[in-house]
């Protein structure tokens, strides 16, 4: 009897350790499988990235061979400055030239814009100088040059008749000279601008307002560099001020004449500047 309860009693043991093995091993197994699928994710997640990052590669490689290949007529280099691309004979060019600038300018300049504009203002200048302003027309004729934006002020007395929007014919000369300084720098555009006094137009007038009228200056002006004087269009720019500019008082004659003027701003164009480097 007592044989027969211990082996009882050892059978009974076994099938509980028999059991929990087995539910133990169902436990390891499902964590096996878990871990295994986890793993498999990862290795697919990684292949992607893999491939993604190789793409990437292969579009930086082809994008950095065709930098490399771009190169001008002497195979030079491109580089960049400030969003500007120079090759290195233009950078060449751009020394000799600012090697005739004001050296005390050119110390100051921080940017490769303001050199560029100095290059510009220097050959404006010159032309300036040597052939815009006639004897006897010093008084109503004034440049000012503002770092590299040169201002023409020109006394309506020399453009036009009171109230008139009609380009007197004595002004031909006049226009004839500042196209030519015009059209000596490719690397420009030129806005004219109209002014007026603050005197109202005359009732029954083709023209309305000294709005109107300062507009129908400035184009009449920009009509005649274009038409007669063969000034590109795409350079010039038209543009109205009415009376809201004075240079002074417009209570005297003398006030309203100052403050009926035609300004011609004429401003780099650096785009134009850097084909011209190119072009040469």
């Amino acid at each position: 009897m007592k044989k027969l309860f211990a082996i009882t009693l050892v059978a009974g043991s076994l099938i509980t350790v028999s059991c929990v093995s087995k539910k133990k091993y169902l436990e390891l197994e499902g964590n096996y499988n878990d871990t295994r699928s986890e793993l498999q994710k990862t290795q697919v997640e990684k292949e992607e990235i893999e491939a993604k990052y190789a793409k990437i590669e292969e579009r930086v490689a082809n994008y950095n061979a065709k930098i490399s290949s771009l190169t001008d007529s002497n195979n030079a280099k491109l580089e960049q400055y400030e969003n500007v691309v120079l090759s290195n004979n233009d950078k060449e060019k751009m020394k000799k030239a600012l090697a005739n600038v004001d050296q005390n300018k050119l110390a100051e300049a921080k940017t490769l814009q303001d050199s560029m504009n100095l290059i510009v203002s220097h050959n404006l200048k010159k032309n300036l100088d040597n052939s815009l302003i006639a004897e006897g027309e010093e008084d109503d004729i004034e440049i000012n040059i503002d770092e590299t934006v040169v201002m023409i002020t020109i006394s309506d007395k020399l453009l036009f008749k009171s109230g008139s929007y009609k380009v007197n014919p004595k002004a031909d000369n006049l226009l004839e000279r500042l196209a030519n300084v015009i059209n000596s720098e490719p690397a420009l555009e030129v806005m004219v601008e109209g002014h007026t006094d603050a005197q109202t137009v005359k009732p029954g007038s083709y023209i309305k307002d000294n709005w109107d009228l300062s507009v129908e200056r400035s184009t009449a002006v920009i009509r005649k560099l274009q038409e007669d004087f063969n000034v590109a269009p795409e350079k010039l720019i038209a543009a109205g001020r009415s009376s809201f500019h004075p240079l002074t008082e417009n209570e005297s004659k003398e006030g309203r004449a100052t403050n009926r003027r035609t300004r011609i701003v004429i401003l780099p164009n650096l785009d134009k500047f850097l084909a011209l480097l190119s072009a040469n």
